[in-house]
């Protein structure tokens, strides 16, 4: 309710609880005293009902960008409606007959008035064109399409800025049980009595007494249950994977679940706990005995024994060769990448056992415990980890790994999966959860950077981690599964949850849920993530090359002449290719394995790469040269020489207006590729981008062969139209060698630092927008 993840602790002075809270840990019966918008949740959910209107970074700084173009459109606007009107007013506009627009004391109001709307025409088109309408359109279909093609890849996005953020991640901090294996545990090691049984199931060598308490201890201190269906059909485990494995285990000893519950009484529970790795349950055998069971981490129960049990049911003392003798026999089973739980009780009288009416207060005694025994429980990687983790690596990416087993299995798990290569490898790659606990804050960001794994570790040794991380300027992904997961999972950039074996509390602190569990698809949501920043990026480079090239072609035009070669209608036209039907065909390009060969984005990367700069200014140069060539020189070139001046006029701009348009056509197909030599890679898969490009060029020809009328134009020869094409192709080839120059590390916009220090970055596009 405070924004705060942080546990609070509920008891007789502070009881009260208020909806929309979780219970993490205890249990209790509750007084309900108010419900639905009389509740504190209730009040908040109505001030936040309606919608924020919040947008992601991205859009933030996509705005910026259409902010800064669109202040370059409307001063270019504002000087060709000047030039025009002036140029208007002073007779040295004309028609294509040659004769004066406008002629002082001959022109009718009408008249006039016509030729100075037809100029505020020109210029209100020019801003139309300038402002980027297609970015928020390009920025709404590829999310949109990530989200939905995600979601078949098992993974739901719940916050929108999280696939783009995901793109930028640097570090995955990711949990081990159901991440990276598979989440499917079976006992296959067991040593009780002093001794190995082999198989974990043979309890020959155990006396009855041993074996009775041992299924005791299974039965009564466990969350999960057994149900028995009749006609002799298997028994259904249910409960969390550890629990399940080692309830199997104890039908493999032949336990009778329900009827050993059912012998004694239970007294007191203590629910495993992430904390203290161990849970307990205190139970009533007999008229005065309590045995008092408790299960857990091997060497943390270890260390709390003074006794152990032998195979005969006696007693003996834990003495320090019996403790190597444990250790050995964890360290073993850690090696081989096993789980090792311990089974110990303690016997109690029930005199030492509290009232009924004070036994809420009851903490059980975890000390002078009796060692019964330990178990190896195996939980194997998942298929495809390795070559996850391995794509993870090449695209810059670190994955650490974040465990409450101990450091042995913890490295036999990760030398497994391919996050440690050296399996001698030491602090700080490999580090217990309490080393790094007990470390002040500024020691903790020095060694965060270098840790790899961290083994015995609590859910707030991952949120200290995260924020260590963060510090150092990483863009932190954390996966997450239980409840006490939620801060880690709300301090990271990216939350990941579980679907599968998620709470519901991990779910809500998360912006992406992982609907099967598994690492690959995390790696998955990330090529994702990278793929809409990268489609993003491809339609600025589309969009600013007919943007450069429309602007200085109507301005240079407009200056000299006092017309300009596009008019209103054929620049909404391109206004139309360039925003909608190019954002649908861009902002939809699958992701590919180029994708993840390159570093994250860093955070404060400009959106407008150096790779974009030379590509687009190489393209709108191109352009330009050969349009405004045909603005000037075109009645020659095209020898027109002869023909009827208005028509040769309007022939001239047609051609102008033709090749302006398929030049943006084999542009698109540039920008699918910014920085790879073959722009036809992987087009075959985007059938709705050749869709795109059909119906523009079939739109194209419909337009110039018969809708003149409305466009200002005729039609063309086939010999123009293969002329037109022709240069347009122009475009592939001055891409592919335009691709072969170098650009420089450093960011363009920074390289005018230098000459406007102290400037903000919206000021250095403004002057690369109008330098350029």
């Amino acid at each position: 309710m405070t924004g705060e993840s942080k546990i609070v602790n509920k008891d007789q002075k502070s009881p009260f609880m208020m909806s929309g809270c979780k219970v993490a840990d205890g249990y209790g019966t509750m007084l309900v005293t108010a419900v639905g918008i009389n509740t504190e949740w209730g009040l908040l959910m109505a001030s936040i009902s309606e919608d924020s209107g919040e947008e992601t970074p991205l859009q933030v700084r996509l705005n910026g960008v259409a902010t800064f173009i669109g202040i370059i459109g409307l001063s270019v606007a504002v000087v060709v409606l000047v030039v025009l009107l002036a140029r208007y007013f002073t007779g040295h506009t004309y028609n294509p007959d040659g004769t004066p627009q406008y002629v002082k004391g001959k022109m009718g109001v009408g008249e006039t008035i016509r030729g100075v709307v037809k100029i505020f025409t020109v210029a209100v088109t020019i801003v139309v064109v300038a402002v980027p309408e297609g970015l928020p359109l390009a920025v709404t279909l590829t999310l949109a399409f990530s989200m939905r093609k995600m979601m078949r890849d098992k993974a739901l996005v719940r916050r929108l800025s999280a696939c783009e953020t995901m793109g930028s991640a640097t570090t995955i901090c990711s949990d081990k049980t159901g991440t990276l294996t598979l989440n499917q545990m079976t006992v296959v090691e067991a040593y009780f009595g002093g001794e190995k049984m082999d198989p974990p199931d043979n309890t020959q060598k155990l006396s009855a007494a041993v074996s009775t308490m041992i299924i005791e201890g299974i039965a009564q201190n466990t969350s999960g249950s057994i149900f028995e269906p009749e006609g002799g059909q298997a028994p259904e485990v249910t409960g969390s994977p550890t629990e399940k494995a080692i309830l199997s285990w104890g039908l493999q000893l032949g336990m009778k679940f329900s009827e050993t519950r059912s012998k004694s009484s239970i007294l007191q529970v203590f629910p495993f706990n992430s904390e203290k790795k161990r849970g307990g349950v205190a139970v009533q055998v007999g008229d005065s005995e309590v045995h008092v069971y408790w299960k857990g981490a091997a060497e943390l129960i270890l260390e709390s024994c003074t006794g152990w049990i032998d195979t005969d049911g006696s007693k003996q003392s834990m003495t320090p060769e019996k403790v190597g003798e444990f250790k050995k026999f964890i360290e073993d089973m850690a090696v081989a990448s096993l789980r090792c739980v311990a089974f110990a009780y303690r016997p109690c009288e029930m005199s030492d056992v509290p009232k009924e009416d004070q036994r809420a207060d009851w903490v059980l005694p975890e000390d002078n415990l009796i060692m019964l025994g330990i178990v190896g429980i195996k939980d194997p990687c998942r298929p495809g980890v390795q070559d996850s983790i391995r794509l993870c690596a090449a695209a810059g990416i670190k994955v650490r790994m974040v465990t409450g087993d101990n450091l042995q299995t913890a490295r036999a798990i990760a030398l497994e999966c391919g996050i440690l290569t050296d399996p001698n490898v030491s602090e700080p790659t490999i580090i217990e959860g309490k080393t790094f606990r007990e470390l002040s804050d500024l020691e903790r960001e020095e060694v965060a950077d270098k840790i790899s794994v961290m083994g015995r570790s609590s859910p707030n040794d991952k949120l200290l981690l995260v924020k260590a991380l963060r510090n150092k300027g990483h863009v932190v992904a954390v996966t997450g599964d239980g409840t006490n997961d939620a801060p880690a999972l709300h301090e990271a950039d990216i939350g990941l949850s579980m679907g599968i074996q998620g709470t519901e509390v991990a779910k809500e602190s998360s912006d992406i849920i992982i609907l099967d569990d598994n690492f690959a698809t995390l790696v998955r949501v990330v090529r994702w993530g990278r793929s809409v920043y990268a489609n993003i990026q491809k339609f600025i480079q589309f969009q600013l090359t007919v943007n450069v090239a429309a602007l200085i072609i109507n301005v240079v035009s407009a200056v000299s002449s006092g017309d300009v070669p596009l008019n209103a209608v054929q620049l909404l036209w391109v206004n139309l290719i360039m925003d909608t039907l190019g954002a649908l065909a861009l902002a939809t390009e699958p992701p590919n394995n180029h994708l993840m060969q390159r570093p994250p984005v860093g955070r404060r990367e400009p959106l407008i790469t150096n790779i974009m700069w030379r590509n687009l200014l190489i393209m709108a140069f191109y352009q330009v040269a050969i349009l405004l060539t045909l603005t000037f020189k075109g009645v020659s070139l095209l020898r027109l020489e002869h023909d009827n001046p208005a028509h040769a006029e309007i022939l001239k701009n047609t051609f102008i207006f033709n090749t302006f348009v398929l030049c943006q056509v084999f542009s698109e197909f540039n920008a699918r590729k910014p920085d790879e030599l073959n722009i036809f890679k992987g087009i075959a898969g985007n059938k709705l981008f050749i869709a795109i490009i059909a119906i523009t060029v079939v739109l194209q020809v419909l337009i110039i062969e018969f809708l003149g009328k409305f466009t200002t134009t005729v039609r063309l020869s086939w010999q123009l139209w293969l002329v037109s094409i022709g240069l347009a192709f122009i475009s592939w080839p001055l891409a592919l060698v335009g691709k072969l120059i170098p650009v420089p590390d450093r960011p363009f916009l920074e390289m005018f630092s230098c000459c406007c220090p102290g400037k903000k970055e919206g000021m250095f596009h403004i002057l690369c927008f109008l330098f350029f």
